[in-house]
C-alpha cells in the first residue's frame, strides 16, 4: 500500500487505526445583559419592621440583612437592595410598588419609592 501526498491538502495524513481528532468551531457566548440596582429610597411614612418584612417577602433576605438595609437607607436616603438583570430589575421595583402603605403608621399613604439604575 503506498501513501500518496497531495500538495494542497489541508490536513496531515491519518494513520489507520487512530481516530480523526478536528477542532471544534469556534463556540458563541451569549452577551451578557447589563446589570442594574434595585435602589429603595427613605421617607418618613415607613417603619424599620415594614422594611425588614418587605425585604424579606420580596427578596428572601433574613432578618439581619433586612435590618442592615433598613439602617442605611435611614441614614444615606436610598440603599441598593439588588442587583440583577434588567426585567428582574424592573419586577422587583414593581413589586416594592405593590407591597402598599405601612400599617404600623397611619400616616403611610403608599408604598416606599423605589426605583432602579445601570449597575457601574
Amino acid at each position: 500500500m503506498r501513501l500518496e501526498l497531495i500538495s494542497n491538502a489541508t490536513e496531515a495524513p491519518v494513520k489507520p487505526g487512530r481516530p480523526v481528532v478536528r477542532p471544534s468551531p469556534p463556540q458563541l457566548k451569549p452577551e451578557l445583559e447589563p446589570p442594574y440596582h434595585v435602589i429603595l429610597h427613605d421617607d418618613d411614612t415607613h417603619s424599620y419592621e415594614y422594611v425588614i418584612e418587605m425585604l424579606k417577602v420580596i427578596f428572601g433576605y433574613e432578618l439581619d440583612k433586612g435590618y442592615k438595609m433598613a439602617c442605611e437607607v435611614d441614614e444615606s436616603g436610598r440603599v441598593i437592595v439588588a442587583t440583577c438583570h434588567k426585567e428582574l430589575a424592573e419586577l422587583r421595583v414593581e413589586q416594592i410598588h405593590e407591597y402598599g402603605a405601612d400599617p404600623r403608621m397611619k400616616e403611610s399613604q403608599g408604598p416606599m419609592k423605589a426605583t432602579m439604575e445601570p449597575a457601574e
